[in-house]
């Protein structure tokens, strides 16, 4: 991988004309590489991470710098020079071609553009003036906790002032009032989302360095208990989905006796109904987990 750095991911031109424009140039080049299939995909990646084959790993970078382009323009307000940004975001797509498992089931997209963004949103970070973090403890405390503190006592229908605000932080009133001033210049919000139909916000991806793993292998795991809890309603008759709705998957679960008024039933009855409930989603789960631990031990044993 090494190499590919070195080398350069596209070939160099001759002598530039006057009115040469290097962004443009660049999207020129990269169009030329064309996207690669899901089987191509995962071909290359099995090789990458088995073999380390250098081959494999160039061509599944430069089919790919396609989507660093487009994650450097959805910050084209945030930080202009998005030379810079396509650049940053590279590197992020050489690491996640050096880090990526293919047999977890990821996509390799998906799982690229979380180490694109984070490249890209920690030069942001770094080189962005009006919010750069600083040196000392407070305002590193103040950056990634000021909005988040806030919401809190919104949420409670409190009216977050500075002196509070500097009392639950455990920093100066001063200092609250100086980040305030220097967040509310920003072009764009730190908390809204990093990228669209995502959870994470621009604040979260621009803490995240060495976490990504985690923070992708979590993702999926939500993703697909999702799916898997949208599966096993639809195996449910209308007294089990009932109960699992309003049982077990509630944070103000329904009484027993309440259940039973509902479907007059006795209150037994509903516990019953809800026991096998219980058991049929704990089948469920743990039999697409063995499934999953399965294809794991395929790995090790390809490996």
């Amino acid at each position: 991988m090494e190499e590919i750095e070195k080398e350069g991911m596209l070939e160099e031109r001759g002598s530039l004309p006057a009115s040469y424009d290097p962004l443009k140039q660049y999207l020129t080049e990269v169009s030329r590489y064309p996207l690669l299939s899901r089987e191509e995909e995962k071909t290359l990646a099995e090789l990458v991470y088995r073999e380390k084959d250098k081959e494999a790993a160039r061509t599944l970078i430069l089919s790919n710098l396609k989507l660093v382009v487009k994650i450097a323009l959805g910050y084209y307000n945030t930080y202009m020079n998005v030379r810079d940004l396509i650049q940053e975001g590279n590197i992020g797509l050489m690491q996640a071609v050096k880090k990526y498992n293919p047999y977890k089931g990821t996509k390799f997209s998906t799982y690229a553009s979380f180490w694109i963004r984070a490249y890209m949103l920690k030069y942001i970070r770094n080189n962005w003036s009006l919010v750069k973090i600083g040196t000392t403890e407070s305002e590193k405390k103040l950056f990634y906790g000021l909005e988040k503190e806030k919401r809190r006592l919104e949420a409670r229908g409190i009216i977050p002032v500075p002196q509070l605000l500097a009392s639950n932080l455990d920093v100066k009133q001063e200092d609250v009032e100086d980040m305030e001033r220097r967040l509310s210049m920003a072009d764009v919000s730190l908390d809204q989302p990093a990228y669209e139909e995502g959870e994470e916000t621009m604040m979260d991806m621009v803490k995240t360095d060495s976490n990504i793993e985690d923070m992708v292998e979590e993702r999926e795991k939500k993703k697909i208990a999702a799916m898997k809890i949208a599966e096993f309603r639809g195996m449910l008759n209308e007294r089990e989905l009932y109960i699992f709705e309003h049982r077990i998957m509630t944070d103000e679960p329904m009484t027993l006796q309440e259940i039973g008024d509902h479907f007059n039933i006795s209150r037994e009855r509903a516990r019953q109904i809800e026991k096998g409930v219980s058991a049929k989603v704990s089948a469920h789960l743990i039999g697409s987990g063995r499934g999953r631990t399965a294809a794991g031990k395929r790995e090790n044993v390809a490996n």
